[in-house]
Protein backbone atom coordinates (compact mmCIF):
# COMPACT_ATOMS: atom_id res chain seq x y z
CA UNK A 1 0.00 0.00 0.00
CA UNK A 2 1.73 3.34 -0.86
CA UNK A 3 1.66 6.08 2.12
CA UNK A 4 2.21 9.67 2.46
CA UNK A 5 5.86 10.85 2.64
CA UNK A 6 6.42 12.82 5.10
CA UNK A 7 10.22 13.87 4.87
CA UNK A 8 12.43 12.99 7.97
CA UNK A 9 9.43 12.45 10.06
CA UNK A 10 9.05 15.87 10.13
CA UNK A 11 6.02 17.50 7.67
CA UNK A 12 7.75 20.05 5.44
CA UNK A 13 11.44 18.69 6.16
CA UNK A 14 12.89 17.40 2.87
CA UNK A 15 13.98 13.43 3.18
CA UNK A 16 17.18 11.89 3.29
CA UNK A 17 17.81 9.03 0.78
CA UNK A 18 17.38 6.38 4.03
CA UNK A 19 13.86 7.96 4.71
CA UNK A 20 12.49 7.03 1.39
CA UNK A 21 11.01 3.77 0.78
CA UNK A 22 9.83 2.11 -2.55
CA UNK A 23 5.76 2.93 -2.60
CA UNK A 24 6.14 5.43 -1.11
CA UNK A 25 4.43 8.57 -2.44
CA UNK A 26 3.50 12.20 -2.26
CA UNK A 27 0.58 14.07 -3.09
CA UNK A 28 0.84 17.28 -0.90
CA UNK A 29 2.39 19.69 -3.31
CA UNK A 30 0.70 22.89 -4.11
CA UNK A 31 -1.45 22.51 -7.27
CA UNK A 32 -0.86 24.87 -9.79
CA UNK A 33 -2.73 27.28 -12.34
CA UNK A 34 -0.95 28.15 -15.65
CA UNK A 35 -1.68 31.59 -15.83
CA UNK A 36 -0.05 34.66 -18.87
CA UNK A 37 2.05 36.08 -16.68
CA UNK A 38 3.91 32.53 -15.99
CA UNK A 39 4.31 32.17 -19.51
CA UNK A 40 5.38 35.23 -20.03
CA UNK A 41 8.20 35.20 -17.74
CA UNK A 42 8.76 31.47 -18.85
CA UNK A 43 9.30 32.55 -22.66
CA UNK A 44 11.82 35.01 -21.10
CA UNK A 45 13.93 33.06 -19.10
CA UNK A 46 14.37 29.80 -21.43
CA UNK A 47 13.06 31.08 -24.80
CA UNK A 48 10.01 30.25 -27.10
CA UNK A 49 9.15 30.03 -30.71
CA UNK A 50 7.15 26.73 -30.51
CA UNK A 51 4.32 28.13 -33.13
CA UNK A 52 1.10 26.38 -31.02
CA UNK A 53 2.27 28.62 -27.61
CA UNK A 54 2.86 31.56 -29.55
CA UNK A 55 -0.29 31.41 -31.88
CA UNK A 56 -3.48 31.62 -30.71
CA UNK A 57 -5.11 31.19 -34.01
CA UNK A 58 -3.11 28.35 -35.17
CA UNK A 59 -3.79 26.45 -31.93
CA UNK A 60 -7.57 26.94 -32.45
CA UNK A 61 -6.93 25.84 -35.70
CA UNK A 62 -5.15 22.73 -34.81
CA UNK A 63 -6.57 21.64 -31.89
CA UNK A 64 -10.37 23.62 -31.87
CA UNK A 65 -8.77 25.54 -28.52
CA UNK A 66 -10.67 28.76 -27.43
CA UNK A 67 -7.58 29.75 -25.35
CA UNK A 68 -4.17 29.66 -25.47
CA UNK A 69 -1.93 26.52 -25.14
CA UNK A 70 0.64 26.29 -22.63
CA UNK A 71 4.30 25.82 -23.74
CA UNK A 72 5.03 22.21 -23.03
CA UNK A 73 8.34 23.36 -21.50
CA UNK A 74 6.14 25.32 -19.11
CA UNK A 75 4.25 22.01 -17.97
CA UNK A 76 6.80 19.83 -17.52
CA UNK A 77 8.50 22.11 -15.53
CA UNK A 78 5.37 22.75 -12.97
CA UNK A 79 5.38 18.86 -13.22
CA UNK A 80 9.17 18.52 -11.91
CA UNK A 81 9.14 21.59 -9.24
CA UNK A 82 5.71 19.75 -7.96
CA UNK A 83 7.76 16.45 -7.56
CA UNK A 84 10.56 18.16 -5.77
CA UNK A 85 9.22 17.52 -2.39
CA UNK A 86 11.27 14.46 -2.37
CA UNK A 87 13.95 15.70 -3.78
CA UNK A 88 15.18 18.49 -1.62
CA UNK A 89 18.01 17.63 -0.88
CA UNK A 90 19.35 16.50 -4.46
CA UNK A 91 22.93 16.02 -5.40
CA UNK A 92 21.84 15.50 -9.23
CA UNK A 93 19.22 14.85 -11.42
CA UNK A 94 20.79 11.98 -13.65
CA UNK A 95 17.98 11.30 -16.02
CA UNK A 96 14.33 11.48 -16.83
CA UNK A 97 12.71 9.16 -19.19
CA UNK A 98 9.11 8.39 -20.62
CA UNK A 99 7.41 11.78 -20.69
CA UNK A 100 4.39 12.22 -23.00
CA UNK A 101 2.04 14.57 -23.02
CA UNK A 102 -1.09 13.07 -23.05
CA UNK A 103 -3.44 16.39 -23.48
CA UNK A 104 -1.67 19.96 -24.06
CA UNK A 105 -3.05 22.09 -21.34
CA UNK A 106 -3.76 25.75 -21.69
CA UNK A 107 -3.14 28.63 -20.12
CA UNK A 108 -5.69 28.73 -17.08
CA UNK A 109 -5.63 25.24 -16.47
CA UNK A 110 -4.70 23.95 -12.99
CA UNK A 111 -1.83 21.16 -12.47
CA UNK A 112 -1.63 18.42 -9.78
CA UNK A 113 1.23 16.11 -9.65
CA UNK A 114 1.58 13.12 -7.57
CA UNK A 115 5.24 11.67 -7.05
CA UNK A 116 6.00 8.18 -6.22
CA UNK A 117 9.05 5.97 -5.29
CA UNK A 118 9.65 3.12 -7.47
CA UNK A 119 13.05 2.03 -7.39
CA UNK A 120 15.87 2.70 -4.60
CA UNK A 121 19.48 1.79 -4.73
CA UNK A 122 22.26 3.50 -2.37
CA UNK A 123 25.58 4.06 -4.17
CA UNK A 124 29.05 2.02 -3.80
CA UNK A 125 31.46 3.88 -1.48
CA UNK A 126 34.03 6.32 -3.10
CA UNK A 127 36.79 7.97 -1.85
CA UNK A 128 35.99 11.90 -1.57
CA UNK A 129 32.19 11.25 -2.29
CA UNK A 130 29.54 11.97 0.41
CA UNK A 131 27.46 8.84 1.14
CA UNK A 132 24.59 8.83 -1.17
CA UNK A 133 21.48 6.63 -2.89
CA UNK A 134 19.74 7.31 -6.22
CA UNK A 135 16.04 7.36 -5.98
CA UNK A 136 13.60 6.76 -9.17
CA UNK A 137 10.50 8.44 -9.08
CA UNK A 138 7.42 7.97 -11.07
CA UNK A 139 5.18 11.61 -11.29
CA UNK A 140 2.20 11.86 -12.64
CA UNK A 141 0.22 15.05 -13.38
CA UNK A 142 -3.42 15.94 -14.29
CA UNK A 143 -5.54 18.91 -14.84
CA UNK A 144 -8.27 19.86 -12.48
CA UNK A 145 -10.57 17.34 -14.02
CA UNK A 146 -8.25 14.62 -13.21
CA UNK A 147 -7.33 14.23 -16.72
CA UNK A 148 -3.80 12.89 -17.01
CA UNK A 149 -1.46 15.17 -18.00
CA UNK A 150 2.31 13.61 -17.38
CA UNK A 151 3.56 10.31 -16.68
CA UNK A 152 6.86 9.88 -16.32
CA UNK A 153 10.18 8.83 -14.56
CA UNK A 154 13.02 10.69 -13.09
CA UNK A 155 16.01 9.51 -11.08
CA UNK A 156 17.82 11.94 -7.97
CA UNK A 157 20.46 11.49 -6.23
CA UNK A 158 20.46 12.17 -2.41
CA UNK A 159 22.93 11.86 0.47
CA UNK A 160 22.20 9.89 3.10
CA UNK A 161 21.63 11.16 6.85
CA UNK A 162 24.07 8.43 8.04
CA UNK A 163 27.22 8.00 6.41
CA UNK A 164 27.57 4.68 8.01
CA UNK A 165 23.92 3.69 7.16
CA UNK A 166 23.58 0.58 4.87
CA UNK A 167 20.12 0.79 3.83
CA UNK A 168 20.08 -2.79 2.01
CA UNK A 169 18.55 -0.92 -1.52
CA UNK A 170 20.00 -2.67 -4.48
CA UNK A 171 17.22 -2.14 -6.80
CA UNK A 172 17.72 -2.86 -10.58
CA UNK A 173 16.39 0.52 -12.87
CA UNK A 174 16.19 -2.08 -15.93
CA UNK A 175 12.32 -1.41 -16.24
CA UNK A 176 12.40 1.93 -16.79
CA UNK A 177 11.73 2.55 -20.38
CA UNK A 178 14.44 4.47 -22.42
CA UNK A 179 11.71 4.36 -25.56
CA UNK A 180 8.12 5.97 -26.39
CA UNK A 181 5.77 3.87 -27.51
CA UNK A 182 4.73 4.93 -31.11
CA UNK A 183 1.36 4.56 -30.43
CA UNK A 184 1.26 6.56 -27.09
CA UNK A 185 2.33 9.85 -29.38
CA UNK A 186 0.35 9.02 -32.10
CA UNK A 187 -2.65 9.02 -29.67
CA UNK A 188 -1.91 12.12 -27.88
CA UNK A 189 -2.30 14.20 -31.02
CA UNK A 190 -4.67 11.85 -33.09
CA UNK A 191 -7.03 14.90 -32.59
CA UNK A 192 -5.17 17.63 -34.07
CA UNK A 193 -6.16 19.04 -37.39
CA UNK A 194 -2.50 18.58 -38.63
CA UNK A 195 -3.39 19.75 -42.14
CA UNK A 196 -4.44 23.19 -40.42
CA UNK A 197 -0.72 23.46 -40.14
CA UNK A 198 1.44 25.74 -42.09
CA UNK A 199 3.44 24.69 -45.41
CA UNK A 200 6.86 26.26 -43.99
CA UNK A 201 9.87 26.82 -45.84
CA UNK A 202 9.22 25.38 -49.35
CA UNK A 203 7.54 22.30 -47.95
CA UNK A 204 11.18 21.22 -46.49
CA UNK A 205 9.85 18.69 -44.31
CA UNK A 206 8.85 16.78 -46.92
CA UNK A 207 12.83 16.23 -48.05
CA UNK A 208 13.89 15.67 -43.93
CA UNK A 209 16.01 12.17 -43.76
CA UNK A 210 17.54 10.26 -40.47
CA UNK A 211 21.12 11.53 -40.07
CA UNK A 212 20.48 15.35 -40.68
CA UNK A 213 21.94 17.73 -37.95
CA UNK A 214 22.25 21.27 -37.33
CA UNK A 215 24.11 23.67 -35.31
CA UNK A 216 23.02 26.85 -34.03
CA UNK A 217 24.99 29.48 -35.39
CA UNK A 218 24.86 31.12 -31.34
CA UNK A 219 24.33 30.21 -28.18
CA UNK A 220 22.25 31.77 -25.29
CA UNK A 221 23.53 32.66 -21.59
CA UNK A 222 21.98 31.41 -18.49
CA UNK A 223 19.85 33.43 -16.43
CA UNK A 224 17.09 33.79 -13.85
CA UNK A 225 17.72 29.99 -12.74
CA UNK A 226 16.49 30.63 -9.02
CA UNK A 227 13.69 32.63 -10.96
CA UNK A 228 12.60 29.79 -12.93
CA UNK A 229 12.84 27.87 -9.46
CA UNK A 230 10.47 29.80 -7.79
CA UNK A 231 8.46 30.29 -10.83
CA UNK A 232 7.79 26.43 -10.87
CA UNK A 233 7.44 25.52 -7.15
CA UNK A 234 10.90 23.86 -7.07
CA UNK A 235 12.12 23.66 -3.62
CA UNK A 236 15.36 21.86 -4.35
CA UNK A 237 17.89 23.81 -2.09
CA UNK A 238 20.95 23.31 -4.52
CA UNK A 239 19.00 25.91 -7.36
CA UNK A 240 18.00 28.33 -4.69
CA UNK A 241 21.29 27.80 -1.84
CA UNK A 242 24.71 28.06 -2.76
CA UNK A 243 25.74 27.16 0.31
CA UNK A 244 23.53 23.78 0.20
CA UNK A 245 26.70 21.93 -1.34
CA UNK A 246 30.38 21.94 -1.16
CA UNK A 247 32.03 24.02 -3.74
CA UNK A 248 29.72 27.40 -2.95
CA UNK A 249 28.17 27.19 -6.49
CA UNK A 250 24.30 27.30 -7.10
CA UNK A 251 22.80 24.43 -9.86
CA UNK A 252 20.80 25.44 -12.07
CA UNK A 253 17.67 23.38 -12.18
CA UNK A 254 17.97 20.39 -15.02
CA UNK A 255 14.60 21.95 -16.79
CA UNK A 256 16.40 25.49 -17.52
CA UNK A 257 18.87 23.53 -19.33
CA UNK A 258 15.89 21.86 -21.74
CA UNK A 259 13.96 24.91 -22.37
CA UNK A 260 17.13 26.95 -23.78
CA UNK A 261 17.84 23.49 -26.20
CA UNK A 262 14.29 23.80 -27.06
CA UNK A 263 14.72 26.88 -27.94
CA UNK A 264 17.34 26.88 -29.97
CA UNK A 265 16.08 23.66 -31.51
CA UNK A 266 13.10 25.67 -32.85
CA UNK A 267 15.83 28.17 -34.18
CA UNK A 268 17.47 25.47 -36.10
CA UNK A 269 14.56 23.70 -37.59
CA UNK A 270 11.83 26.01 -37.52
CA UNK A 271 9.65 23.74 -38.59
CA UNK A 272 8.85 22.28 -35.39
CA UNK A 273 5.57 23.11 -34.31
CA UNK A 274 5.48 21.80 -30.58
CA UNK A 275 7.00 19.11 -28.29
CA UNK A 276 4.79 16.12 -27.17
CA UNK A 277 7.39 13.84 -25.62
CA UNK A 278 10.84 13.00 -24.29
CA UNK A 279 12.37 9.45 -25.11
CA UNK A 280 14.84 10.16 -22.47
CA UNK A 281 17.49 13.03 -21.21
CA UNK A 282 20.17 12.55 -19.08
CA UNK A 283 22.60 15.23 -16.86
CA UNK A 284 25.83 14.75 -17.84
CA UNK A 285 27.00 17.56 -15.86
CA UNK A 286 25.85 20.85 -14.17
CA UNK A 287 25.00 23.38 -15.19
CA UNK A 288 25.80 27.05 -13.28
CA UNK A 289 24.34 30.61 -13.87
CA UNK A 290 26.33 32.88 -16.24
CA UNK A 291 27.13 29.69 -17.91
CA UNK A 292 26.55 29.70 -22.33
CA UNK A 293 24.65 26.47 -23.40
CA UNK A 294 24.89 25.59 -27.21
CA UNK A 295 23.41 22.45 -28.78
CA UNK A 296 23.73 20.16 -31.89
CA UNK A 297 20.37 18.96 -33.15
CA UNK A 298 20.17 15.44 -35.12
CA UNK A 299 17.26 14.20 -36.33
CA UNK A 300 17.18 10.14 -35.37
CA UNK A 301 13.72 9.12 -37.19
CA UNK A 302 10.80 10.68 -38.98
CA UNK A 303 7.35 9.12 -39.03
CA UNK A 304 5.05 11.09 -41.92
CA UNK A 305 1.42 11.66 -40.36
CA UNK A 306 -1.39 10.74 -42.51
CA UNK A 307 -2.94 14.05 -41.62
CA UNK A 308 0.14 15.81 -42.44
CA UNK A 309 3.22 17.09 -41.07
CA UNK A 310 5.51 14.71 -39.42
CA UNK A 311 6.74 13.17 -36.00
CA UNK A 312 10.13 13.88 -35.91
CA UNK A 313 12.43 12.23 -33.40
CA UNK A 314 15.52 14.33 -32.44
CA UNK A 315 18.66 14.25 -30.19
CA UNK A 316 19.71 17.33 -28.31
CA UNK A 317 23.64 17.24 -27.48
CA UNK A 318 24.52 20.18 -25.49
CA UNK A 319 27.23 22.04 -24.12
CA UNK A 320 28.62 24.57 -21.52
CA UNK A 321 30.74 27.22 -21.67
CA UNK A 322 31.94 29.25 -18.73
CA UNK A 323 34.16 30.82 -16.81
CA UNK A 324 35.24 28.70 -13.25
CA UNK A 325 38.92 29.50 -11.65
CA UNK A 326 39.84 32.05 -14.28
CA UNK A 327 39.40 29.54 -16.74
CA UNK A 328 37.14 28.49 -19.94
CA UNK A 329 35.59 25.82 -19.39
CA UNK A 330 33.65 23.57 -22.44
CA UNK A 331 31.53 20.70 -20.61
CA UNK A 332 29.25 18.12 -22.26
CA UNK A 333 25.84 18.66 -20.01
CA UNK A 334 22.33 17.12 -21.39
CA UNK A 335 21.49 14.70 -24.05
CA UNK A 336 18.09 14.69 -24.79
CA UNK A 337 16.24 12.67 -27.07
CA UNK A 338 12.70 14.31 -27.49
CA UNK A 339 10.03 14.17 -30.17
CA UNK A 340 8.46 17.20 -32.11
CA UNK A 341 5.61 17.47 -34.47
CA UNK A 342 7.17 19.43 -37.87
CA UNK A 343 4.48 21.33 -39.95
Amino acid sequence: MSTQATGAGVPGTAPFFEDLQVGLVERSAPSLTLTEGMAALHRAIVGDRLRLSLDRKLARDVLGLREALAHPALVWDVSIGQSTLLTGRVIANLFYRGLVLARSPLIGDTLSTTTEVVALRQNSPRAGRAPSGLAVLRVRTADQEGAPVLDFWRCAMLPLRDPGANTGYADSFDHIPAELDPGQLRAAISSWRLDALPELHGGRTSSLQPGMSWTGHGGDTVSSAPELARLTLNVAAVHHDRFSQPGGRRLVYGGHTIGIAAAQATRMLPEIVTIVGWHSCEHLAPVHEGATLRSELTLERIDRLDGGGALAHLRSRVHALGEHEGELERVEVLDWRFVAVLA
